[in-house]
C-alpha cells in the first residue's frame, strides 16, 4: 500500500514500535503517537487510517475518536485489550471501522488495514464515475470517453454537439442563451453568428434520436435540457 499513511496511536512502547515497524516494512508511511493528546495534536488530513489503542494516559481512545470525528470520517480501527461488550458498543457508536483485541496478529491487523483501504478507494473511485457521468432521461454522456449514449446504447456524436449536449446537461432545466453557447463553446471567434448555434442544435437532435425531445427550444432566447 504505497503513499498510504498510518497513525498509530499505542502508549506501549514495544507495541508502537512493533506496529510501526511492520508497516514501514510493508511499505506504509507511519506516523506514531504515545498518547491521545499527541494523537490530536498529529492529525491532519494526510492521514489515510488510524490505529488506535482504546487505554491510553491522560485522554483515552474514545475521547480521541470523538475529537477526530468532528471533522473527519478517516477509518480507525481500535485496539483494546477489554473485548467487552460496552467498549464495543461504544467504539461503533463514535464509527468505529473495526476492532482487534490484544494480544493480536500483526498479519491480521494488516490484512483489516488493507480491507478498509481497499474499501474507502473503491468507494472513492465510484464517485470520481459518477461525477464523469451525467445521465438524465436515458440520455448519458461520458466526459472521459467523450460518447454519448441513448438508453445504454452508444450513439455517434461529434465532438462539438457532445460539447453543447454536455453544457446543456449541465445546466439542467436551465434557457441557455445561442450567444451564451456561443461565448462558450465556440468562442469570441463566432461571436455574433448564432446560427451556429442553431445548425449544431438541430445535428444534435437528429444524434438524440427519439431521445430530441429533451432539447427544448424557448423561442427568442435559447435552449435547454429539460428534465422532469
Amino acid at each position: 500500500m504505497k503513499n498510504k499513511t498510518i497513525l498509530v496511536v499505542e502508549d506501549e512502547v514495544k507495541i508502537n514500535k512493533m506496529i510501526c515497524d511492520y508497516f514501514k516494512f510493508n511499505g506504509f508511511n507511519v506516523i506514531k503517537a504515545m498518547d491521545g493528546l499527541e494523537a490530536i495534536e498529529k492529525f491532519n488530513d494526510d492521514i489515510d487510517l488510524i490505529i488506535l489503542d482504546v487505554m491510553l494516559p491522560g485522554i483515552d481512545g474514545f475521547t480521541v475518536l470523538r475529537k477526530i470525528r468532528k471533522k473527519s470520517n478517516v477509518p480507525v480501527i481500535m485496539v483494546t485489550a477489554r473485548a467487552c461488550e460496552e467498549d464495543v458498543l461504544m467504539g461503533y457508536e463514535l464509527k468505529v471501522d473495526d476492532y482487534i483485541s490484544k494480544p493480536f496478529s500483526l498479519e491480521i491487523l494488516l490484512a483489516k488495514v488493507k480491507v478498509l483501504l481497499d474499501r474507502i478507494d473503491f468507494m472513492l473511485h465510484e464517485v470520481k464515475e459518477k461525477k464523469d457521468i451525467i445521465e438524465y432521461n436515458g440520455v448519458k454522456i461520458d466526459k472521459l470517453k467523450v460518447k454519448v449514449y441513448i438508453d445504454d446504447e452508444e450513439v455517434e456524436c461529434e465532438l462539438k454537439q457532445f460539447e453543447v449536449l454536455e453544457y446543456l446537461m449541465e445546466n439542467k432545466n436551465i434557457v441557455i442563451s445561442r450567444e451564451k453557447l456561443l461565448e462558450e463553446k465556440w468562442g469570441y471567434d463566432y461571436f455574433g453568428n448564432t446560427r451556429v448555434v442553431d445548425a449544431q442544435i438541430k445535428k444534435l437532435r437528429k444524434s438524440l434520436k427519439h431521445k430530441s425531445y429533451c432539447i427544448k427550444t424557448v423561442f427568442g432566447v435559447g435552449y435547454k435540457f429539460e428534465v422532469e
